[in-house]
Protein backbone atom coordinates (compact mmCIF):
# COMPACT_ATOMS: atom_id res chain seq x y z
CA UNK A 1 0.00 0.00 0.00
CA UNK A 2 1.57 3.63 -0.94
CA UNK A 3 -0.89 5.69 0.79
CA UNK A 4 -4.20 4.74 3.28
CA UNK A 5 -5.93 7.98 5.13
CA UNK A 6 -8.91 7.09 6.35
CA UNK A 7 -11.16 9.81 7.79
CA UNK A 8 -8.55 12.69 8.01
CA UNK A 9 -9.39 15.95 8.65
CA UNK A 10 -7.28 18.91 9.29
CA UNK A 11 -8.03 22.62 10.60
CA UNK A 12 -6.08 25.27 10.76
CA UNK A 13 -7.35 27.92 13.45
CA UNK A 14 -10.87 27.74 12.86
CA UNK A 15 -10.75 27.20 9.47
CA UNK A 16 -11.38 23.24 8.03
CA UNK A 17 -8.58 22.30 5.36
CA UNK A 18 -9.70 18.69 4.71
CA UNK A 19 -12.74 17.37 5.94
CA UNK A 20 -12.75 13.19 6.59
CA UNK A 21 -10.60 12.41 3.58
CA UNK A 22 -10.67 8.44 2.92
CA UNK A 23 -8.07 7.35 0.41
CA UNK A 24 -6.00 4.36 -0.88
CA UNK A 25 -3.48 4.40 -3.38
CA UNK A 26 -1.68 0.94 -4.14
CA UNK A 27 1.38 -0.14 -5.97
CA UNK A 28 1.64 0.83 -9.52
CA UNK A 29 -1.85 2.79 -9.33
CA UNK A 30 -1.17 6.21 -11.16
CA UNK A 31 -3.67 8.77 -10.09
CA UNK A 32 -4.92 12.55 -11.02
CA UNK A 33 -5.93 14.68 -8.00
CA UNK A 34 -8.29 17.12 -9.32
CA UNK A 35 -9.95 20.19 -8.23
CA UNK A 36 -10.55 23.32 -8.32
CA UNK A 37 -8.73 26.35 -6.97
CA UNK A 38 -8.93 26.37 -3.33
CA UNK A 39 -10.35 22.60 -2.88
CA UNK A 40 -7.57 21.75 -0.68
CA UNK A 41 -5.10 20.09 -3.13
CA UNK A 42 -2.50 21.56 -1.62
CA UNK A 43 -3.10 20.69 2.23
CA UNK A 44 -3.78 17.10 0.72
CA UNK A 45 -0.23 17.23 -0.64
CA UNK A 46 1.44 19.17 2.29
CA UNK A 47 0.03 16.53 4.57
CA UNK A 48 1.31 13.40 2.30
CA UNK A 49 4.31 14.89 2.19
CA UNK A 50 4.51 14.79 6.24
CA UNK A 51 4.45 18.41 6.55
CA UNK A 52 2.04 17.93 9.39
CA UNK A 53 -0.44 15.55 10.78
CA UNK A 54 -4.53 15.01 10.70
CA UNK A 55 -5.92 16.78 13.07
CA UNK A 56 -8.51 13.53 13.26
CA UNK A 57 -8.13 10.09 11.41
CA UNK A 58 -5.49 8.19 10.27
CA UNK A 59 -2.86 8.94 7.31
CA UNK A 60 0.07 6.38 6.72
CA UNK A 61 2.18 7.00 3.65
CA UNK A 62 4.61 4.32 1.81
CA UNK A 63 3.92 2.14 5.32
CA UNK A 64 4.41 5.24 7.64
CA UNK A 65 2.11 5.20 10.19
CA UNK A 66 1.61 9.51 10.95
CA UNK A 67 1.90 9.92 14.91
CA UNK A 68 4.46 6.51 15.76
CA UNK A 69 7.25 6.58 12.89
CA UNK A 70 9.81 9.39 12.90
CA UNK A 71 8.94 10.52 8.93
CA UNK A 72 10.20 13.67 7.91
CA UNK A 73 13.27 13.14 6.57
CA UNK A 74 12.37 9.11 5.78
CA UNK A 75 9.18 9.53 4.52
CA UNK A 76 10.29 12.62 2.19
CA UNK A 77 13.34 10.49 0.87
CA UNK A 78 11.32 8.53 -0.41
CA UNK A 79 8.71 10.51 -2.18
CA UNK A 80 9.81 12.78 -5.30
CA UNK A 81 7.82 16.00 -5.24
CA UNK A 82 7.60 18.57 -8.24
CA UNK A 83 6.27 21.98 -7.01
CA UNK A 84 6.81 25.69 -7.95
CA UNK A 85 7.99 25.95 -4.44
CA UNK A 86 10.83 23.88 -5.03
CA UNK A 87 12.24 25.87 -7.75
CA UNK A 88 11.66 29.09 -5.83
CA UNK A 89 14.58 27.18 -3.20
CA UNK A 90 17.01 26.20 -6.15
CA UNK A 91 20.28 28.29 -5.85
CA UNK A 92 20.56 30.80 -8.78
CA UNK A 93 24.13 29.55 -9.66
CA UNK A 94 23.36 25.34 -10.30
CA UNK A 95 22.97 24.27 -13.80
CA UNK A 96 20.27 21.54 -14.53
CA UNK A 97 22.94 19.15 -14.01
CA UNK A 98 23.96 19.61 -10.61
CA UNK A 99 19.88 20.52 -9.86
CA UNK A 100 19.28 16.76 -10.53
CA UNK A 101 22.23 15.41 -8.92
CA UNK A 102 21.16 17.24 -5.79
CA UNK A 103 17.87 14.90 -5.63
CA UNK A 104 20.14 12.16 -4.79
CA UNK A 105 20.57 14.28 -1.45
CA UNK A 106 17.41 15.73 -1.31
CA UNK A 107 19.37 19.01 -0.87
CA UNK A 108 18.71 22.32 -2.63
CA UNK A 109 22.06 22.67 -4.25
CA UNK A 110 24.71 20.73 -4.48
CA UNK A 111 26.83 20.29 -1.39
CA UNK A 112 28.46 16.31 -1.59
CA UNK A 113 30.55 14.66 -3.55
CA UNK A 114 29.10 12.87 -5.95
CA UNK A 115 30.24 9.33 -7.28
CA UNK A 116 30.98 8.38 -10.76
CA UNK A 117 27.70 6.19 -10.46
CA UNK A 118 25.64 9.03 -9.73
CA UNK A 119 26.94 10.98 -12.32
CA UNK A 120 26.27 8.89 -14.94
CA UNK A 121 22.84 7.91 -13.59
CA UNK A 122 22.11 11.95 -13.70
CA UNK A 123 23.54 11.95 -17.23
CA UNK A 124 20.76 8.83 -18.13
CA UNK A 125 18.14 10.96 -16.47
CA UNK A 126 18.89 13.95 -18.66
CA UNK A 127 18.81 11.73 -21.66
CA UNK A 128 15.96 10.08 -20.88
CA UNK A 129 13.87 13.42 -20.19
CA UNK A 130 15.36 15.23 -23.50
CA UNK A 131 17.06 17.95 -21.14
CA UNK A 132 21.53 16.85 -21.89
CA UNK A 133 21.38 19.72 -24.38
CA UNK A 134 21.00 22.33 -21.97
CA UNK A 135 22.80 19.67 -18.97
CA UNK A 136 25.45 22.80 -18.45
CA UNK A 137 23.15 25.83 -18.56
CA UNK A 138 21.88 27.81 -15.60
CA UNK A 139 18.93 26.14 -14.33
CA UNK A 140 17.28 29.91 -13.66
CA UNK A 141 18.05 30.71 -17.55
CA UNK A 142 15.78 28.02 -18.84
CA UNK A 143 12.41 28.21 -20.06
CA UNK A 144 9.24 27.09 -17.28
CA UNK A 145 9.02 24.16 -19.28
CA UNK A 146 12.56 23.22 -19.76
CA UNK A 147 12.84 23.93 -15.63
CA UNK A 148 9.53 21.53 -15.23
CA UNK A 149 11.97 18.56 -16.61
CA UNK A 150 14.66 19.23 -14.45
CA UNK A 151 12.89 18.94 -11.45
CA UNK A 152 11.20 15.79 -13.16
CA UNK A 153 14.98 14.57 -13.60
CA UNK A 154 15.84 15.60 -9.56
CA UNK A 155 12.75 14.06 -8.42
CA UNK A 156 13.42 10.44 -10.00
CA UNK A 157 17.57 10.78 -8.42
CA UNK A 158 16.64 9.01 -4.94
CA UNK A 159 14.08 6.36 -7.08
CA UNK A 160 11.27 7.28 -5.47
CA UNK A 161 8.43 5.02 -4.26
CA UNK A 162 5.82 8.02 -5.10
CA UNK A 163 5.97 10.34 -7.37
CA UNK A 164 3.75 13.77 -7.17
CA UNK A 165 3.66 16.21 -10.00
CA UNK A 166 1.91 19.13 -8.49
CA UNK A 167 0.01 21.21 -11.90
CA UNK A 168 3.76 20.57 -13.72
CA UNK A 169 2.36 22.47 -16.72
CA UNK A 170 1.46 25.65 -15.09
CA UNK A 171 2.32 28.16 -17.52
CA UNK A 172 3.25 26.30 -20.42
CA UNK A 173 2.14 27.07 -24.17
CA UNK A 174 -0.03 24.26 -25.46
CA UNK A 175 3.08 22.43 -27.52
CA UNK A 176 5.76 22.79 -24.14
CA UNK A 177 2.41 20.73 -22.06
CA UNK A 178 2.38 17.81 -24.56
CA UNK A 179 5.88 17.46 -24.66
CA UNK A 180 6.20 17.51 -20.70
CA UNK A 181 3.20 15.34 -20.88
CA UNK A 182 4.43 12.85 -23.12
CA UNK A 183 7.88 12.70 -20.71
CA UNK A 184 5.32 12.16 -17.92
CA UNK A 185 3.78 9.42 -20.08
CA UNK A 186 6.79 7.67 -20.85
CA UNK A 187 7.88 7.36 -16.84
CA UNK A 188 4.65 5.99 -16.23
CA UNK A 189 4.56 3.18 -18.64
CA UNK A 190 7.99 2.08 -17.21
CA UNK A 191 8.35 -1.77 -15.69
CA UNK A 192 9.54 0.00 -11.88
CA UNK A 193 7.82 3.63 -12.57
CA UNK A 194 6.93 4.90 -9.02
CA UNK A 195 3.54 5.47 -8.25
CA UNK A 196 2.26 9.02 -9.50
CA UNK A 197 -0.27 11.66 -8.50
CA UNK A 198 -0.59 14.07 -11.15
CA UNK A 199 -2.38 17.18 -9.83
CA UNK A 200 -4.20 19.61 -12.06
CA UNK A 201 -7.43 21.36 -12.40
CA UNK A 202 -7.51 21.41 -15.89
CA UNK A 203 -9.59 17.83 -17.29
CA UNK A 204 -7.41 17.74 -20.53
CA UNK A 205 -4.14 17.05 -18.75
CA UNK A 206 -5.58 13.35 -18.09
CA UNK A 207 -3.08 10.88 -20.02
CA UNK A 208 -4.31 7.27 -19.97
CA UNK A 209 -1.96 6.07 -17.90
CA UNK A 210 -3.79 7.74 -15.16
CA UNK A 211 -5.92 4.81 -14.02
CA UNK A 212 -7.52 6.51 -11.07
CA UNK A 213 -9.06 9.64 -10.64
CA UNK A 214 -9.89 11.64 -6.79
CA UNK A 215 -12.24 14.53 -7.40
CA UNK A 216 -11.60 17.14 -4.30
CA UNK A 217 -14.21 19.74 -3.47
CA UNK A 218 -14.15 22.11 -0.52
CA UNK A 219 -11.65 19.62 0.99
CA UNK A 220 -13.96 16.84 0.46
CA UNK A 221 -13.21 13.87 -1.35
CA UNK A 222 -16.27 14.63 -4.01
CA UNK A 223 -15.70 11.08 -5.73
CA UNK A 224 -12.69 8.62 -6.63
CA UNK A 225 -12.28 6.11 -8.55
CA UNK A 226 -11.59 4.44 -11.82
CA UNK A 227 -10.66 7.51 -14.38
CA UNK A 228 -12.74 6.70 -17.20
CA UNK A 229 -15.93 5.72 -15.14
CA UNK A 230 -15.56 9.17 -12.97
CA UNK A 231 -14.54 11.71 -15.39
CA UNK A 232 -17.88 12.08 -17.25
CA UNK A 233 -20.52 14.43 -18.28
CA UNK A 234 -22.71 13.57 -15.28
CA UNK A 235 -19.84 13.64 -12.88
CA UNK A 236 -18.53 16.45 -13.39
CA UNK A 237 -22.03 17.98 -14.04
CA UNK A 238 -22.58 17.54 -10.25
CA UNK A 239 -19.30 18.34 -9.09
CA UNK A 240 -19.37 22.07 -11.15
CA UNK A 241 -22.93 22.25 -10.24
CA UNK A 242 -23.29 23.23 -13.78
CA UNK A 243 -23.72 21.54 -16.70
CA UNK A 244 -21.43 20.07 -18.57
CA UNK A 245 -20.18 17.68 -21.52
CA UNK A 246 -17.55 15.24 -21.22
CA UNK A 247 -16.03 13.49 -24.70
CA UNK A 248 -13.08 11.05 -24.66
CA UNK A 249 -10.52 11.00 -27.77
CA UNK A 250 -7.27 9.14 -28.03
CA UNK A 251 -7.70 7.90 -24.60
CA UNK A 252 -8.10 11.66 -23.04
CA UNK A 253 -11.19 13.87 -21.71
CA UNK A 254 -11.85 17.16 -23.14
CA UNK A 255 -14.31 19.31 -20.87
CA UNK A 256 -16.87 22.04 -22.29
CA UNK A 257 -19.25 23.91 -20.86
CA UNK A 258 -23.23 22.98 -22.11
CA UNK A 259 -24.53 26.29 -22.96
CA UNK A 260 -28.22 27.32 -21.83
CA UNK A 261 -30.49 28.84 -25.12
CA UNK A 262 -29.84 31.97 -23.50
CA UNK A 263 -26.69 31.97 -24.12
Amino acid sequence: MILELERVTRRRDEKLLLDGVDWQIQEGEHWVLYGLNGAGKTSLLNLINGYFFPTQGKATVLGMEFGKTYLAEKLRSQIGFVSALIQQKLPATDNAYEVVLSGAFASFGLHQETTAELDQKGIHILRELGCLEYANRHYHSLSQGEKQRVLIGRALMADPKLLILDEPTAGLDFIAREELLESIATIAKKAHSPTIIYVTHHIEEILPEFNKTLLLKAGRVFASGDTEKLVTSKQLTAFFELPVNVTWKEGRPLLSKIRSEKE
